[in-house]
């Protein structure tokens, strides 16, 4: 049986993969051609292209078709189908026969009629030529525009700031972004977290025409408005690729795709559509999930199974410039036929709205904006039919910790419930599994592939996992790895009880093998916790990430970052200016941080130790920044010259820094301390902050900012500054001790057992009798501190770590490569 593909995007590639493993029994012989001049990509993820090279979102290798027996003919598209011959001809002039063709020709943008979409500097947001050209006009552009403001649109809008363009407008012509997944309320919300990224958003404009000679220069809208733009994108929706179709004669829906039927066989049976291309009941599906559904389904024909296509649910989730949306079964339910219960909270930027049947036993559909961690579980619901709780509304309760709003109902769903819609796995398939000895979500992936396209379902399956192996009498232990088989918190009881102070002694004591790369980071930062020894003591192989073994973060281009410690913002006219020269010297670009310290980049691995020489003799010591350690403590400047301020906020940020820097913890650490109520030093996003009140300091812990904010917990009010300490000395040591590895402090306490009230137990009313144990193991830390910069410029042995090429005169690397941007240099672009 020969197979001829037409199209090398995700879905004509999904098709081959499926196939191949249903053929077994009846050879294939494969021909694939792709008009693009590289092999399938990940075209979901375009925007990541930005934060590295092609490769990242290559799907398989040429190499992987050549050893599947399959011929690739690459920037080869074809040009014409004879039905009668049975054969295709491309635009190089191969014909090639066949017994069945897939037509896997995808969609293009769609392009509005607007005079002046042929000027210079306006772009489609689609391929990677697409983004390459883009990214070579974007330095010419200090304003950008986009149309459309749907997913593609956003997506596009994320694409310029990635590109550095700073003032960028999404035009839609609807009244509200993403029109066909979320209502009103849910679209102003997004349209104010876009805001406060940068970008300004225009409703309900319809654009006559773009001006500029030959240069686009401005958008024209009907009611004689008017948007200045130097550079302008287009991404207003998708239009399917049908033309060959047409030409040779197939059915075809009035507005275009493939007529299809539940086979995904077009009006020749010979010939199957699937993708973006086909049209299903007067339907096209423009998601990645549906494809592949229609791939399972006609590779499963052409194999001899009765597998139909009978439609797919069009919900989604996705991040949109980092901000979680989610739509999920009927969004849009008549007002007449159903109860809406929504959930909104302004001030963290969170809009849930589910839509109920009016007996309130059946759920809808429903839009999640800003937290949609409940999902998969309200996905099920509605695709199951499943009954609704006697309230509601609790669906849409924040979830009391990470995973509780998922894992709670994976029991009740049933066998058929599809977890993995990309991969088309169910909940009896991932159960079966488990059941047959794959335990782990790794080997859950290898073999039923849930998990592996989008990801989305991952924590569903986890759960559905934990359930399995729980309903089996299975103790679960959140074992390290194979090599070890304790818990972190074990690990570090085991190694402090028998003094163990190196890697090799750990693992001669209660572990086997060689170790890995997950287990050795695990120990070395214990021990760090532990015994403060000098990172760089435990070897290079032991070192707690990548970033330790040079005491630099590793940056983009292949340079380091120094980032000398600056306690509470303080800093001395001296050593700013040791710092310019030392920068100017070495010609690091600088940086002044959030966190009150100044960072400089682009250092060579072999200047490091001479830079570092040049900030200690000044004075500098470690900042930590590439470590799992205390950061920064940031701080407002307080009663010393704030007319608010009620107490000297920077003197008692810097005593808390100079007490815990270079304390090592399952992840890193950050403070700020406030001298009032007016948070001008952010303490309530720190993993504990301290805040002036009038008669002390108000201590709060387990708040971080990054991708899922959070505010930090009143642990205790009105502290003295010594009790202040002594709670925190508490505090940390028993979030080092319980913590898993690379766990946040946030994280830590939602997954903590009672809660804060329970930390407060622990920590103020010292309900376990270790408050006295955790202070002495705090400050044991605190007398053992040591710069470990310092000791690297001291120690000759340690210095030779600090070269590139051990056997050559060669102090530099060669490939590390610059360019200008504002008068300082940064890192080329990988290609």
């Amino acid at each position: 049986m020969k197979i001829v593909v037409i199209g090398n995007g995700m879905v004509g590639y999904k098709f081959c993969e499926k196939i191949l493993t249903k053929s077994a029994k009846t050879p294939v012989e494969l021909v694939v051609f792709g008009e693009e001049p590289r092999p399938a990509y990940d075209r979901v993820h375009l925007t990541s292209w930005f934060e590295g090279s092609t490769a990242d979102l290559l799907m398989a290798t040429t190499e992987w078709y050549e050893q599947q027996g399959i011929r690739l003919h690459l920037a080869d598209p074809v040009i014409a189908i004879d039905r009668q011959q049975q054969t295709v001809r491309s635009y190089s002039g191969i014909v090639e026969t066949y017994d069945y063709l897939v037509l896997a020709t995808g969609s293009a943008a769609f392009v509005p009629p607007i005079p002046g979409v042929e000027k210079k500097g306006v772009f489609l947001y689609r391929t990677i030529e697409d983004l390459e050209m883009m990214k070579a006009y974007a330095p010419q552009a200090r304003s950008g525009a986009v149309i459309g403001g749907g997913l593609l649109g956003l997506e596009a809008a994320k694409a310029l700031l990635d590109l550095g363009i700073t003032n960028i407008h999404v035009v839609e012509f609807a009244p509200r972004l993403m029109p066909r997944q979320i209502d009103d309320k849910g679209s102003q919300l997004l349209q104010e977290k876009l805001g406060q990224l940068g970008l300004k958003v225009l409703t309900s404009k319809n654009t006559r025409k773009i001006t500029g000679e030959e240069t686009v220069s401005g958008l024209q809208f009907t009611d004689d408005t008017f948007l200045k733009t130097d550079m302008l994108v287009i991404s207003a929706g998708i239009k399917p690729r049908d033309e060959l179709a047409v030409a040779a004669g197939l059915a075809t829906g009035p507005r275009g795709g493939i007529v299809v039927n539940e086979q995904l066989q077009t009006s020749d049976p010979l010939i199957y559509a699937i993708g973006e291309c086909a049209l299903y009941q007067n339907m096209i599906y423009g998601l990645v999930a549906p494809g592949y559904e229609m791939a399972e389904v006609a590779a499963s024909h052409l194999c001899g199974d009765s597998k139909a296509f009978t439609g797919f649910d069009m919900s989604t989730r996705l991040k949109l410039i980092g901000v979680e949306v989610a739509s999920f079964g009927d969004p849009f339910s008549p007002a007449d036929s159903c109860h809406s219960i929504v959930f909104e909270d302004r001030l963290k930027g969170i809009y849930k709205r589910i839509d109920v049947t009016p007996d309130g036993q059946q759920l809808l559909g429903g839009i999640l904006i800003g937290e949609a961690s409940a999902y998969n579980m309200l996905l099920q619901t509605v695709k199951n039919k499943m009954a609704l709780p006697a309230d509601p509304a609790s669906l849409l309760a924040p979830p009391a910790r990470e995973g509780a709003a998922v894992s709670a109902g994976v029991d009740a769903l049933p066998d058929e419930a599809l977890i993995c819609s990309c991969e088309s796995v169910s909940k009896g398939a991932i159960c079966e599994a488990v059941t047959a000895g794959h335990e782990s979500f790794d080997d859950i992936k290898k073999c039923t592939k849930a998990g592996t396209c989008c990801g989305g379902c991952a924590p569903m399956v986890k759960d559905i996992i934990t359930a399995t192996l729980k309903s089996q009498g299975k103790y679960i232990r959140n074992v390290i790895c194979e090599h070890f088989a304790y818990s972190r918190q074990e690990m570090l009881d085991i190694i402090r009880i028998n003094t163990l102070r190196s890697f090799d002694e750990v693992l001669d004591h209660c572990g086997h093998g060689e170790g890995c790369e997950v287990c050795k980071p695990v120990v070395a930062s214990i021990l760090a916790s532990l015994w403060n020894d000098m990172i760089l003591a435990q070897g290079n192989d032991t070192a707690q990430d990548s970033n330790d073994r040079y005491l630099a973060n590793i940056q983009k281009g292949g340079t380091y970052s120094v980032v000398p410690r600056i306690p509470g913002g303080e800093i001395t006219p001296e050593k700013l200016i040791t710092i310019g020269m030392v920068a100017q010297k070495y010609h690091l670009y600088t940086k002044i941080t959030g966190g009150q310290r100044i960072d400089l980049f682009g250092a060579h691995l072999s200047d490091l130790p001479l830079i570092w020489k040049e900030l200690i003799d000044a004075g500098f010591e470690s900042g930590h920044a590439y470590g799992k350690a205390l950061r920064t403590v940031k701080s407002c400047v307080g009663s010393t010259w704030c007319r608010f301020g009620l107490h000297d906020s920077v003197s008692y940020a810097i005593r808390i820094e100079e007490r815990y820097r270079g304390l090592r913890a399952p992840h890193k650490i950050k403070s700020a301390v406030s001298g009032c109520i007016r948070e001008c030093a952010e303490a309530q996003s720190k993993d504990f902050g301290i805040i002036a009140t009038e008669k002390g300091w108000n201590l709060y812990v387990c708040g971080n900012g990054g991708s899922k904010p959070q505010h930090a917990v009143l642990l205790a009010a009105d502290l003295d500054s010594e009790t202040c300490i002594r709670y925190i000395d508490r505090f940390l040591m028993f979030y080092i001790k319980t913590a898993d590895p690379l766990t946040r402090t946030a994280t830590w306490l939602n997954k903590l057992d009672g809660g804060i009230d329970y930390l407060r137990n622990v920590v103020v009313q010292d309900s376990l009798g270790i408050g006295a144990q955790l202070e002495s193991e705090m400050q044991l830390l605190v007398d053992s501190y040591k710069c470990e910069w310092k000791e690297v410029v001291e120690n000759p042995d340690l210095r030779k770590r600090f070269s590139h090429f051990v056997n050559s005169p060669e102090e530099k690397d060669p490939t590390v490569k610059f360019e200008t941007l504002r008068n300082q240099k940064k890192a080329a672009e990988w290609k």
